[in-house]
């Protein structure tokens, strides 16, 4: 196992126990959706956001009772996110992370319940003493990470991409599109370490840009699993972006074209972390990740 491996793998093995804490199982009225919650959230595979946070924090020494807190608000905004995306109304999915989703586990209602509960838990969190003492380092996360989860964010980027499957959309288009769909959450995982850890403007800056490159080449990876791969390596369903015709950077550039500008988002996105040093490797580490991985 590589050293970055073994990394990502205890972070997320922190950022699980973390979020099992945050999400007690309950009885009574409110137990169906605290289940549901947990099936959404919990067993949640690399917890690559969580881990961009835990990683910027860590170049600032900052401890990571408070980035893990912040790694698992970011985690439960992305949980709530393919909570819905997956009902009936949206993409019509059966199956995440390789076991039925949340409405197929339970129903329609309880899942658009169970979102809207995480989505509103990550802000309490964030809004905790325990996650900074300085309220305005509290307030500034939760700025930051409504305008990303937002309708400026991955809410808007929902919308475009609904939007889009009746469109041909140029380069800047599609770009646009990921960039807030997917992009928005990612740089917010990564400037959110480097805002609880205490980085100077610059250094947040210098990280935004990082993650914007990393947001994009994550996503043109995504297109190219869902045509290249199956729905056991990547625990859901495939294929649905050719049959909804959706925008995509394939469908612009091709499958070998897709795979040029991934490698090159992701060399870009690992030199804007120079001015760090050798502190940045767990960050280059998982720009190379998003590039090689499988599922």
């Amino acid at each position: 196992m590589s050293v970055f491996s073994q990394t990502i793998k205890e972070t997320a093995a922190l950022v699980e126990a973390a979020l099992d804490q945050f999400l007690p199982t309950q009885g009574g009225p409110l137990g169906r959706v605290a289940d549901a919650m947990r099936w959404g959230a919990l067993d949640g595979g690399k917890r690559l956001r969580p881990f961009l946070a835990v990683a910027a924090a860590d170049m600032f020494a900052c401890p990571r009772t408070r980035s893990v807190r912040v790694g698992c608000a970011v985690e439960m905004i992305h949980c709530y996110s393919l909570i819905h995306d997956d009902l009936p109304a949206m993409d019509d999915s059966d199956l995440r992370r390789g076991r039925p989703s949340v409405h197929k586990k339970y129903d329609d209602a309880t899942a658009i319940l169970a979102g809207d509960a995480l989505l509103t838990q990550a802000f309490e969190i964030l809004a905790e003493a325990e996650t900074h003492p300085d309220a305005n380092i509290r307030c500034a996360l939760a700025l930051e990470l409504a305008r990303a989860s937002g309708k400026a964010g991955m809410v808007g980027g929902q919308m475009i991409d609904i939007y889009a499957e009746q469109k041909n959309f140029d380069f800047a288009g599609v770009t646009q599109l990921q960039r807030l769909k997917t992009g928005a959450i990612i740089r917010f995982s990564a400037i959110g370490g480097g805002i609880v850890g205490g980085g100077s403007a610059d250094e947040v800056a210098a990280l935004s840009a990082y993650a914007e490159d990393l947001g994009l080449a994550f996503q043109i990876v995504d297109d190219i699993l869902d045509e290249t791969s199956d729905a056991q390596a990547l625990g859901k369903p495939v294929g649905q972006d050719s049959e909804m015709d959706k925008a995509t950077f394939i469908k612009l550039f091709g499958m070998d074209g897709a795979k040029t500008k991934a490698a090159e988002l992701v060399e870009s996105a690992k030199a804007h972390l120079d001015r760090f040093g050798d502190a940045s490797a767990p960050l280059k580490g998982a720009a190379d990740f998003v590039f090689e991985r499988k599922s």
